[in-house]
């Protein structure tokens, strides 16, 4: 998608569960920032910083979970073992079981999607140990927890325009979790289509859309 907005990206070190996202925003994108901008933050960084990340060999994967996970595209983020457990940790085996048995039967009848809307949020969310940053690619990382606060605080902190929490990737899927007030969840996600984040040597898990409240 063709953009009429300037994204900058934000160099940062790899942030870990030590690190506070709006200091440390603070501290590697102050001077990027300006009043009118919007600050952008890759959704698995929030979470690691959460302290959402967990290495797979803590995940002990009982019956359910490695049958279930057999039933996913080998590339999915809940195809494996440990990531489906995270997911039964997070929401619950009897909701995923339910959701499962829910969606193949809406599948037969034409509709999808009916799996990731009845199994919780965390089943959108979770990255397996394929989908993240070093040092974290050994880890699975659940969704970030309150996205919408902490586009908030995010605001607040920085002096910008408003933030989001957004998670997008290569293959053009852009979904932005949560956004502070005046800030169009739809219209960054188009923003962000083409995937401006850096989040694994490039070390850029936050990006500023500059001028974003006068450009609209």
């Amino acid at each position: 998608m063709e953009t009429k907005f300037e994204i900058v990206p934000v160099p940062t070190r790899i942030l870990t569960h030590h690190d506070d996202i709006v200091a440390a925003i603070v501290e590697y994108g102050g001077d990027k920032i300006g009043p009118d901008d919007v600050v952008c933050v890759a959704e698995s960084v929030v979470a690691i910083t959460q302290g959402g990340a967990k290495r797979s060999e803590d995940f002990k994967p009982g019956l359910l979970a490695k049958v279930l996970c057999r039933l996913f595209p080998s590339k999915g983020s809940i195809s494996g073992w440990h990531s489906m457990q995270a997911l039964i940790d997070a929401e619950g085996g009897m909701r995923v079981l339910i959701a499962v048995i829910c969606g193949f039967a809406a599948k037969c009848v034409g509709v999808s999607g009916v799996f990731y809307r009845m199994a919780g949020e965390q089943a959108r969310l979770i990255d397996d140990v394929t989908g993240t940053m070093p040092p974290y690619d050994k880890h699975i990382v659940y969704g970030p927890h309150n996205p919408g606060k902490v586009a908030e605080d995010i605001t607040k902190g920085t002096g910008a325009f408003g933030a989001a929490i957004a998670d997008v990737n290569d293959l053009k899927r852009s979904c932005v979790l949560g956004v502070s007030k005046g800030v169009d969840a739809d219209e960054v996600a188009q923003i962000l289509i083409d995937n401006p984040f850096g989040n694994g040597s490039q070390k850029t898990p936050v990006v500023v859309i500059k001028n974003y409240r006068r450009a609209r």
